[in-house]
């Protein structure tokens, strides 16, 4: 048996392993790794660590500690609340337009060359404030942004876009960066809508919020009710994950749960938060900073103006999340290291039949993507595809729109960066629920969205 066979098997094991006990997945993701690296990798133990290290997601590391770093000062001064009250005010109130508003401004972010991760961690902990505030499903709100960053991802100007049409024009293959485009955005909408009448979005039409953030419509504890579970008095909304009217301490600078009056006015530390955010976003739309830095620097700069007020915000950090995010994708970096995705691509192109490839290529680019980089499986994949691209019996613009869209929709993976952006920046009480809506919409979407995308654009052979 291969090591590349061994590396999947261990996987799987690692899976049902954090299923069935009580043990953080990315704590096993890099036993795993340490067991394959130590048979798989040649040379002395230190060689062994070197490569393990190696794929270590230093960059995800920074984003989700510096994101939820400065959030957490951001929502116990007050600075979300209040952006959450702004937001409401724009909208009239209608609390079912949360959704897709966090859906529109993110695929605008990305369509305009923000890197889809950076635009994930500057909406995400505002529209998961919006979540908490007004009783909206999280993992709706979480699903909306990262399908919105999706939809815009694969515009010509995004980083997606450039990418995947520079692999292709690299490979001589035909190419429509406009198809490429429309295709991602019409898929993500139709999803959302799915992902709207799923996750409780029916319950939210008709809700109106005034401007202190409070529901005026009657249709807001019926909806609480709607939601509640068979036999018991938790509500799918409150049960871990859903959301609640609380947030952490947002008028006291305090991080313990509890009732408060609602954020309707900017005060000293509220002004100079909501200035250190617009720097961050800045900083990574604009000037392609990274995120990650960006945010620890700002929350620094304000925990050092008033260290007293912030000394609690570090432990706030999602630290488990972060363990069983970076855990696993050390070890699918690792994968990659020693061949595991060159050897599953290798299988495909002994397949003689170019419809099944295919198939099997898009299965491929959204399993891997949803733990690993996306672009980086763009950029593998479309290579190996080339010999029955160019041998013309399957569409080449069809299966580079498939293969964009089916490695692209499983970023809701929380062990994608969007997915644990979203994770990271639930509310502690729900993020158990939140990773585990968000791993079984990721993995159903590696399961559902190769065969969609494969009928629709490759088997027509119209593309």
């Amino acid at each position: 048996m291969s090591y590349q066979v061994i590396s999947i098997l261990a996987l799987v094991a690692a899976f049902v392993l954090a299923t069935v006990l009580p043990i953080n997945l990315g704590a096993i993701s890099l036993v795993a790794a340490l067991v394959i690296g130590t048979l798989a990798i040649p040379g002395s133990p230190d060689d062994v660590a070197d490569a393990i290290f190696a794929g270590f997601p230093g960059s995800l590391f920074v984003i989700l500690v510096g994101v939820t770093f400065l959030f957490a000062i951001a929502r116990a001064n007050g600075t979300v609340d209040w952006l959450v009250h702004v937001a409401m005010k724009g909208v009239g109130g209608r609390i079912a337009l949360i959704p897709w508003i966090m859906f529109f401004v993110t695929a605008l972010l990305t369509a305009f060359g923000a890197v889809v991760p950076a635009a994930v961690a500057i909406i995400a902990p505002v529209g998961m404030g919006f979540a908490v505030r007004h009783k909206i499903n999280p993992v709706l709100m979480g699903l909306s942004i990262i399908n919105g960053a999706s939809a815009g991802g694969f515009s010509p100007l995004s980083i997606f876009g450039v990418i995947t049409n520079g692999v292709v024009a690299d490979n001589n293959l035909p190419g429509s960066p406009l198809i490429l485009f429309l295709g991602s955005l019409v898929f993500n909408v139709l999803l959302n809508i799915v992902v709207f009448l799923l996750f409780g979005g029916r319950e939210l039409l008709g809700r109106v919020a005034d401007t202190s953030g409070g529901t005026t419509d009657e249709t807001a504890d019926a909806a609480a009710v709607s939601l509640r579970k068979p036999g018991t008095s938790e509500s799918a909304s409150d049960g871990p994950g859903a959301a609640r009217a609380t947030t952490s301490g947002a008028t006291g600078a305090s991080f313990t749960d509890g009732e408060h009056p609602p954020v309707t006015s900017l005060d000293l530390n509220r002004s100079l938060t909501l200035v250190a955010l617009i720097g961050v976003a800045i900083g990574a739309l604009a000037f392609q900073l990274d995120v990650g830095l960006l945010a620890v620097t700002a929350a620094v700069l304000l925990s050092l103006l008033a260290p007293h007020t912030y000394k609690g915000a570090v432990a706030q950090v999602a630290w488990p999340t972060v363990l069983l995010i970076c855990g696993i994708v050390t070890y699918v970096n690792l994968m990659q290291d020693i061949g595991t995705v060159d050897f599953l691509g290798n299988q495909v192109a002994a397949i003689g039949v170019p419809l099944l490839a295919a198939l099997v290529v898009c299965y491929i680019g959204a399993a891997v993507s949803a733990f690993a980089s996306t672009t980086g499986i763009l950029g593998a994949l479309i290579p190996l595809a080339v010999p029955f691209l160019l041998a013309g019996e399957v569409g080449a613009i069809g299966l580079i729109t498939a293969l964009a869209i089916s490695s692209s929709v499983v970023d809701s993976s929380p062990f994608s960066t969007s997915g644990a952006l979203v994770t990271a920046n639930a509310p502690e009480d729900r993020r158990d629920y939140v990773y585990r809506r968000l791993m079984r919409w990721g993995f159903s979407m590696v399961a559902v969205a190769p065969p969609i995308t494969w009928l629709l654009l490759v088997v027509p052979g119209w593309l």
